[in-house]
């Protein structure tokens, strides 16, 4: 979105508005996919996936039944407004937004919501740096590079300590 806002800010052809609406509307597109998914997925098949492989996403079971509840409890409107800007949250808010069954209007006006305010962000961001696009990648690689070398050393720790516990865990009960 900063690229296209940034490129806005340079054509006559393309227009920060346009930028905005079709980011907005592309991102909504592809909310929908999870949004349905969260629909056509049973719960109870769900939590059954979520206690064998869950630990892959650092989720238990617990934590669909908290998010389901705290969607009933009518929170879910305000957490998918919000949630919609959230790097990391944008995509999987989606999912039990659908597994709560949430009207999807609602859903819908909510998402907009987030949606619109993210992208125009990001766009706006863009078009303000105009050309001092180039000036700010200088900042933001070495940051980028930072924060993708944590991730993967944190999964490499956290692979070796399960790996550890397994191993424990098997000579623990081979005793």
């Amino acid at each position: 979105m900063p690229l296209s806002g940034f490129i806005s800010s340079q054509s006559t052809e393309m227009s920060l508005m346009g930028v905005i609406i079709a980011g907005s509307l592309g991102s909504l597109v592809g909310t929908l996919a999870w949004y349905y998914l969260g629909r056509l997925v049973e719960q109870e098949r769900l939590m059954v996936w979520i206690a064998r492989h869950g630990r892959w996403l650092t989720l238990k079971p617990k934590d669909i039944e908290k998010a389901i509840a705290f969607f009933h409890q009518g929170a879910g409107h305000w957490v998918v407004g919000l949630g919609r800007v959230v790097p990391g949250v944008r995509t999987y808010v989606s999912v039990p937004a659908g597994l709560s069954d949430m009207p999807l209007l609602p859903y819908l006006a909510y998402s907009a919501a987030g949606t619109i305010l993210w992208t125009g962000a990001l766009a706006i961001a863009g078009y303000v740096l105009g050309d001092r696009f180039e000036e700010v990648s200088h900042f933001i690689a070495p940051i980028s590079k930072i924060v993708l070398i944590s991730v993967a050393v944190f999964g490499v720790i956290w692979v070796i300590a399960r790996r550890r516990r397994r191993r424990q865990n098997q000579s623990e009960s081979s005793r």
